[in-house]
Formats: structure tokens, C-alpha cells, sequence
């Protein structure tokens, strides 16, 4: 075997144009079967965490519900949003420095006849580290309007353990 049978323009004995396209770009089917599986890649892709079956994860996905922590020299507070909700489809947890909220989303309705809906039912857990440690007798949570607030208060070791690093220029 020579150089020149591994170039793909010498193989054509130097009567024709060298071609720059690849077999499959010169076949109209491989052509139409790469471009259809792109379009599947893309809109999938589009889903995200809206097709928690794909993903294997809670009906609702990974990412829900939407959730806020601040973290204060004191305590830290964790905001979640859970529109349609009420307070008695919800819990909350706290073991091992780990906050989890989780709950279910009924359906109001068994409309036989929905033909689309973009509106998420079914369970959820989402599972919060912390990493410091808490006041857990001192843990208190509120749920008004769809948000759910869970407060809670560091340790005075927390408190201390906090460390103050000066900035240079």
C-alpha cells in the first residue's frame, strides 16, 4: 500500500476533480438520515428537565421546585416556589445537615378529553445540603401564597467558624 492510496482524491487516477465531499454527503439518504436525527437531537435538547422521563428523574425533573438559599452570619433561609400547591401537600425534613422538601401535585380534574397540557402533576423530593450545622429544635417553615420559607438557624460554633479573608490589591 502506498501514500497515495490513503489520499482520497488520488484514487481516482487523476482524470477527474478530486471530490471534497464525503460518501455519505453525495448520498441523499445517509444525507437525509443525519440531518433528521439532528432535528431530534435539537428538540429534545429543547426539553430540558421537561421530560422527566427521559431523564429519570421525578416527575417533575431535577430542578424543581425553583428554590432560593441565602446564608446570613446567623441563619440561612431557603425560599422554594410551589405555585398550585397548599401547605398540607408539602414536607419538610431535616436529617444529617440535609434539608428536603418534598410533596405531590394532584390533578384538580380527570379530563379524559386534554389533548395538551404543559402543567406538571405528580411527586416531588429535592434534597438541600447545607453544610453548617443548625439549631434544629429552632427550624421554623411558613407557606403563604405558593412559597415556602424554611429558616433556619446556625449553631453559635457555625457562628464562629465563619472567617473573615481580607482582600489585597
Amino acid at each position: 500500500m502506498s501514500v497515495r492510496d490513503l489520499i482520497p482524491w488520488g484514487r481516482n487516477n487523476g482524470n477527474q476533480m478530486p471530490s471534497l465531499l464525503r460518501d455519505d454527503e453525495r448520498d441523499p439518504f445517509l444525507s437525509l438520515h443525519r440531518e433528521v436525527n439532528r432535528l431530534f437531537d435539537d428538540v429534545f435538547r429543547g426539553f430540558g428537565s421537561g421530560l422527566p422521563s427521559l431523564r429519570g428523574a421525578s416527575s417533575f425533573g431535577a430542578g424543581w421546585p425553583s428554590v432560593e438559599i441565602s446564608d446570613t452570619d446567623k441563619q440561612i433561609k431557603v425560599t422554594a416556589e410551589v405555585p398550585g400547591l397548599e401547605e398540607k401537600d408539602i414536607e419538610v425534613f431535616l436529617n444529617d445537615g440535609v434539608l428536603t422538601l418534598k410533596g405531590e401535585k394532584r390533578s384538580e380534574t380527570e379530563d379524559k378529553e386534554k389533548q395538551f397540557s404543559e402543567r406538571y402533576y405528580g411527586r416531588f423530593e429535592r434534597r438541600i445540603p447545607l453544610g453548617t450545622e443548625v439549631k434544629e429544635d429552632q427550624v421554623d417553615a411558613t407557606f403563604k401564597n405558593g412559597v415556602l420559607t424554611v429558616t433556619l438557624p446556625k449553631t453559635e460554633k457555625a457562628q464562629s467558624q465563619v472567617k473573615r479573608i481580607a482582600i489585597r490589591s
